[in-house]
């Protein structure tokens, strides 16, 4: 059964990082719901192999126009096996207090979000869910503020992260992307 995934990779229809790997990347053995949504996620069997970059939202922040960088990212390398992963949050000044549909609504209407969106999670230091705790040990920092972007290789290892300031479209951002692409 070893050689499945290496065939299916070969096929192009498994991304060949995960087909080498043949495990979950600890970092990416979680299982998340989407967005004001029932569905739940594994982490691991839907994005493994991929370059996948991860992101602390909110809708009332001053770096809220960011889903339109990171929305343009996706759409311009998913194709390439990269995918943004949104986890909207309420952690920082109170910046997201909606409900998840208010979220996936405003997400869709004013940005026409398409990259996968999960539920509100909680990132900051201290009260962060596991898969945020997992981030920062393995990045050695915590989200400071929204709009902190991991940015996870195909092998599930976080290779550096970015504060909020450093917008999607950067130079330093989108070079380490096509570099792990």
């Amino acid at each position: 059964m070893k050689i499945l995934p290496t065939l299916l990779a070969v096929a192009g229809l498994l991304p060949v990082g995960a087909a080498a790997a043949g495990t979950c990347a600890p970092l990416l053995d979680h299982e998340m719901r989407q967005l004001a949504g029932e569905e739940r996620v594994r982490l691991c069997d839907a994005y493994q192999g991929q370059v996948i970059l991860v992101v602390n939202t909110a809708s009332k922040c001053g770096f809220t126009g960011q889903y339109e960088g990171l929305e343009a990212l996706y759409r311009k390398y998913r194709d390439r096996g990269f995918v943004v992963l949104g986890f909207p949050s309420n952690d920082f000044a109170n910046q997201e207090p909606g409900t998840e549909d208010q979220i996936a609504q405003f997400c869709r209407l004013t940005y026409s979000v398409e990259f996968p969106m999960f539920e509100k999670t909680q990132v900051a230091k201290g009260g962060a869910s596991p898969f945020y705790r997992g981030l920062a040990e393995a990045a050695g920092g915590y989200p400071k503020w929204n709009f902190y972007k991991y940015l996870i290789d195909r092998n599930g290892q976080v290779v550096d992260y970015y504060s909020s300031i450093t917008a999607p479209e950067s130079d330093k951002l989108v070079s380490a992307i096509e570099r792990l692409l």
